[in-house]
């Protein structure tokens, strides 16, 4: 039995802290699967339904609800218990006509964000490469590939998706002036614009410098750099406080 649990389950006190549940609360909680988002950045669905939303008492009641094909994650029925969701994952809950968008607070923690039915999907662009009959694949912060016509796109963009078809809605370019929501180091969950872009031509990693609304400017790494927009975030975020 120990032996089942070290590959499905993991003690709560060695949870990742990007994980928003108490260590103390129970023994043991499910990881997620391997899948597009790795295990410190992903939540599984029985954790979302059990431990966050609060849908169930117990694993088999949660298992139940997803097995019963209750919960959609991006417009897909997901029936895997242990499926990973992770950071701008879109969850929905049909029979409670809930939706949520999956943020991060400032304290780098995962969170579930109420929003409206049918609201599109924010991607950012990580990689893109040339293929067959000069066709541009874009791979996204969440595991996708999208086959594009048009060489449009940089790394870093961020797009716009429709959940149910994966079609490009709106792209958001990377470049001085645009909203960005920071996803990591010390500046985790604060939101700003892009005031400045330093590209260093070394192998060092290139930085942007970030104004919040009190004007206030900080530094950071542009991989942390998650744009929401063109001149104002199109999607409703997390309240924090730092």
């Amino acid at each position: 039995m120990a032996k089942m649990g070290s590959r499905k389950h993991l003690k709560r006190f060695k949870a990742p802290k990007t994980w928003p549940i108490h260590p103390k609360e129970d023994t043991w909680t499910v990881k997620p699967s391997p899948g597009a988002h790795p295990i410190e950045d992903s939540l599984s669905l029985t954790l979302v339904i059990r431990d966050v939303l609060a849908l169930a008492d117990n694993s088999r009641e949660a298992k139940r609800i997803i097995n019963s094909g209750n919960v959609l994650v991006d417009g897909r029925v997901i029936k895997d218990y242990k499926f990973p969701v992770g950071f701008m994952d879109i969850i929905e809950i049909p029979k409670t006509e809930e939706s949520y968008r999956i943020l991060l607070d400032n304290k780098g923690r995962l969170k579930l964000h109420p929003i409206s039915k049918d609201s599109s999907k924010l991607c950012k662009i990580v990689n893109k490469t040339t293929i067959k009959d000069n066709k541009i694949q874009l791979n996204l912060h969440d595991g996708k590939n999208l086959i594009v016509d048009e060489d449009k796109y940089s790394v870093s963009d961020v797009i716009s998706l429709k959940c149910n078809d994966n079609e490009i809605e709106e792209v958001f370019k990377f470049e001085i002036g645009a909203p960005i929501l920071v996803t990591g180091g010390k500046h985790t969950g604060e939101i700003g614009t892009i005031s400045e872009i330093n590209v260093d031509k070394s192998s060092n990693p290139n930085t942007v410098i970030i104004e919040n609304s009190k004007k206030d400017t900080f530094l950071t790494l542009k991989d942390y750099t998650f744009i929401l927009g063109k001149d104002e975030p199109t999607i409703s975020l997390l309240e924090v406080n730092r």
